[in-house]
């Protein structure tokens, strides 16, 4: 016989489920959790990054964290924000694959920076890792400084969209480039991309971003640049070099993620 589940219990489930739904009803809670899959920030660093007042990202940050979505620790006045579990980054991640396949406005947006989100620009993790073991590849972080020393990839080059253009010509123009990002929805990858194929340069994008490279199991660098660059001068002035090698950029040598 049938087992039937009182309406009652039905509604609760679904009420609870609705508390996410609470969350991702908002861009900028999005936004945010886009942000806390890159790493532990401040209340203060995410209101910055996502050009909200202190008291509109403390109100948003409270909803995530009443939905579970999101812990805290204090240090002294301060209170930290973090994404409470892999399985939150993997949800920002299906929000932005489900986004990619069912709204075509979101293909219009990669398309109006000169990326399609579905276009050959984009290269998969494998297909990225034997191309750096084959040293015929320039990987670039192209997330602010404070997301690279949470988490980068090997080997990666830490280089802020911001200052692309101004250093540019550090880079071998013979050597192809892949640039990756946050994630699925972030756009500095192939904001990247784009600049650098106006100026005639060989690149692309990875499939995805740093949540979906650790989330794979694959290897991950914590902390700044081997080179020893601070976090002032990186991106700006400092020499480019390959993370862990002394060697400029600009010169192709071989390095492999471990």
């Amino acid at each position: 016989m049938e087992q039937r589940f009182p309406d009652a219990g039905r509604a609760s489930l679904y009420e609870q489920l609705a508390r996410i739904g609470k969350v991702v009803v908002h861009p900028k809670r999005i936004e945010l959790l886009e942000l806390l899959c890159q790493g532990e920030r401040s209340v203060e660093a995410l209101a910055a990054a996502t050009g909200l007042k202190l008291t509109t990202a403390s109100a948003h940050l409270q909803v995530m964290r009443q939905a579970r979505l999101v812990e805290t620790r204090r240090e002294a006045t301060r209170v930290y924000y973090r994404a409470a579990g892999e399985e939150v980054c993997r949800f920002v991640g299906s929000l932005g694959d489900l986004a990619r396949a069912r709204l075509a406005e979101v293909e219009q947006i990669f398309r109006e920076i000169g990326t399609d989100a579905h276009g050959t620009e984009r290269v998969s993790r494998t297909e990225l890792l034997a191309r750096v073991r084959a040293g015929d590849v320039v990987v670039l972080d192209v997330r602010p400084p404070e997301e690279f020393d949470a988490g980068h990839i090997p080997g990666a080059i830490s280089l802020p969209l911001e200052h692309l253009e101004a250093r540019l010509d550090e880079l071998d123009p013979a050597v192809e480039v892949v640039a990756y990002c946050r994630g699925p929805l972030c756009l500095l990858a192939p904001q990247a991309v784009a600049t650098l194929r106006e100026r005639g340069r060989r690149a692309h994008c990875l499939e995805d971003g740093m949540p979906e490279w650790r989330q794979a199991g694959l290897p991950v660098a914590v902390g700044p640049p081997a080179s020893g660059a601070g976090e002032e001068q990186r991106g700006r002035s400092a020499p480019l070099r390959r993370a862990g090698q002394p060697s400029p950029i600009s010169q192709k040598k071989k390095g492999s993620p471990r």
